[in-house]
């Protein structure tokens, strides 16, 4: 780290005005000259690790956010954006973008709000003969769901207030010690007055869980294993006893309406239970012991595999921290319905994911952890697993979700890694993969299936490449 260069200089300006220092003054507690920091400001000089070691050591900074990997997701958004069609011809770099987030991030974030609405109205414009009460709930639903995604982004999907409520009460409960269904239930009881009934899938056929205020009783669906029973219990809990932190929490994100709040409770909600369930420091020290073998951890808190591979997403305590890993939920159609990234890895807007990424092979092979390492167009790596799961039981004529659950990290990580023994991590012959097809911009791809949205498309009649779509550079 001591060899390492970084040209920060818009960054180190904003953060010196930030401390109200002058030049001569940081200087003179970095021990530089001012002209040598000016120079710095002014991008004519490289940082030095040492130097940036030094502010950390002086100004208790945070390194990750001062040089720029906290942004990486808002450069990946930039980049990401510049792929509609708007901007054909136009189309921002990776490097660009991240010229722009270093130098004024404000500006950036003010891009991607501009964006935003230009996507919103034109999607006003392209339903005007469509019902227009349907288009603006779909508007706001969208609103919603970005909002809330950006907000878990911000918080790098980490709430130390709910973490700490729900480890403590863990301990309070004996949570492991005790089979924690018959103990949710019993804290259900007593300090609540709510009874829990198990209710056969007839009376209750087009839900899993249902809260009678009224009667003070939960209904839980006979479907539900028992992974699905304890998790539900548990996030009636965090709703009753840990409202307040919820709602604060909420309060400071000022997330854009009603339906926004009601998703970010959810959201927070379906947190405390995991975290109560899985307590931070004896799940991440298990996760590390075990080389995070996804189902031991999964038997060991009688938890489900997308319910474990969640929450090791969560691990980022500033103190404390796991493996930053990327999650990624998708269905048989390839919809991605719910993804995060504490790393590098960047998921899209547009479309759904990369066939070329063996998590669809899950559908094929149920039951099985299947691993990949990939490599994405701006060349770096990562280390993945996937699997397909079920989130509760069928019926005839009722079957149950099938879902692909991908879990992966930058290659750095993966020696920590139970699934990557069988690899030589020294020379990994990754697979290049896209985002997806939309924002893809590789050449003769069998698998495309759609052209880039940025791009001028070419066509030879005399000729059939391996992929239909060709196209400009």
């Amino acid at each position: 780290m001591t060899n390492e260069k970084l040209l920060i200089g818009p960054r180190l300006r904003r953060f010196r005005q930030t401390l109200g220092l002058t030049q001569i003054r940081m200087a003179e507690d970095l021990g530089i000259s001012a002209s040598y920091l000016n120079l710095m400001e002014r991008n004519q000089r490289a940082m030095s690790a040492n130097v940036l070691i030094k502010m950390a050591e002086i100004y208790d900074l945070n390194l990750a956010e001062f040089t720029g990997k906290h942004d990486s997701h808002l450069v990946a958004e930039i980049h990401d954006m510049s792929h509609d069609p708007v901007f054909r011809g136009e189309s921002i770099s990776k490097n660009e973008a991240e010229d722009l987030v270093s130098t004024s991030p404000a500006a950036a974030r003010a891009l991607l709000r501009l964006y935003g609405t230009y996507r919103d109205r034109s999607l006003r414009n392209a339903s005007l003969n469509a019902d227009r009460d349907r288009v603006e709930l779909l508007e706001q639903s969208a609103k919603a769901v970005d909002a809330v995604r950006r907000f878990i982004h911000s918080n790098t999907n980490y709430f130390d207030d709910l973490d700490r409520k729900a480890e403590g009460l863990s301990r309070e409960l004996d949570l492991h010690k005790n089979e924690p269904h018959a103990v949710l239930t019993d804290r259900l009881a007593s300090k609540h007055d709510i009874r829990v009934r198990i209710v056969p899938v007839n009376a209750m056929p087009k839900m899993l869980r249902y809260f009678d205020h009224d009667s003070r009783r939960i209904n839980l669906s006979e479907l539900l294993r028992r992974s699905g029973r304890r998790f539900q219990l548990a996030y009636q809990i965090g709703l009753l006893e840990c409202r307040e932190v919820i709602d604060d929490i909420i309060t400071r994100a000022k997330l854009p309406g009603r339906e926004a709040e009601g998703l970010a409770r959810t959201s927070l909600g379906n947190y405390f239970a995991s975290a109560l369930l899985m307590p931070y420091a004896q799940f991440l020290k298990d996760a590390e012991n075990s080389r995070y073998d996804v189902d031991l951890l999964s038997s060991r808190y009688g938890t489900s595999f997308e319910q474990t591979t969640h929450r090791l997403t969560t691990l980022q305590k500033p103190d404390a921290r796991g493996i930053p890993f990327f999650f990624v939920r998708i269905d048989v159609a390839g919809n991605v319905s719910k993804r995060f990234s504490a790393g590098r890895f960047h998921f899209s807007q547009f479309g759904g994911a990369c066939p070329l990424w063996n998590i669809h092979e899950c559908f094929q092979g149920p039951g099985r952890i299947h691993t990949q390492i990939v490599q994405l167009p701006d060349d770096t790596i990562y280390f993945s697993i996937a699997k397909m799961v079920q989130r509760s039981d069928s019926t005839y004529g009722m079957p149950a979700q099938k879902l692909a659950i991908g879990l992966g990290c930058d290659i750095a990580y993966a020696p920590r890694l139970i699934y990557a023994r069988q690899y030589n991590l020294d020379d990994p012959s990754p697979t290049p993969i896209g985002i997806n097809c939309y924002v893809c911009e590789r050449q003769n791809c069998q698998q495309r299936a759609h052209a880039p949205l940025n791009k001028n498309l070419l066509f030879d009649e005399h000729a059939r490449g391996m992929s239909i779509f060709s196209f400009e550079e």
